[in-house]
């Protein structure tokens, strides 16, 4: 992980992102835009399960996480990654069609820092990722 001085905080760098996302063309466009465009590294999971088995190991910068998946949904999984302690502060962006004003409050009410809405543009999904992650990094280290 590397760090990145702003001011007076250091900053890590964005670099490890887990993508849990049931649909897999998706999968492959996001992880498409965000290892080619980004420069990421991309762990997918197809489900919050697995997710739950695979986020520690990988140990993300950023999370990822779509709202609606058989099982286990988006904001279940996101309850469940929290009660991890080494998961309990890393920023999560829900992805999701659903973004009616009452939604979105609802997922950042959930914890997660930001909302992106499906369809995404895969050319500026890496841009988009990036300005939230710098947001959320600014804003916890008030």
């Amino acid at each position: 992980m590397k760090l990145v001085r702003k001011g007076a905080n250091v900053v890590t760098s964005l670099q490890k992102i887990l993508f849990i996302e049931d649909d897999p063309d998706i999968q492959m466009v996001a992880q498409l835009a965000l290892e080619a465009v980004g420069g990421y590294a991309v762990q997918i999971c197809s489900s919050g399960a697995e997710a739950l088995a695979t986020a520690e190991q990988f140990a993300p910068d950023l999370i990822l996480l779509d709202v609606m998946m058989p099982g286990m949904d988006g904001p279940t999984t996101l309850k469940e990654l929290r009660k991890r302690p080494a998961l309990a502060n890393t920023p999560v962006i829900f992805m999701t069609a659903r973004v009616q004003r009452h939604e979105v409050e609802q997922y950042l009410a959930l914890g997660a820092v930001d909302v992106i809405s499906k369809p995404f543009d895969p050319m500026t999904l890496s841009e988009q990722v990036a300005a939230i992650w710098l947001k959320a990094n600014e804003t916890r280290s008030r």
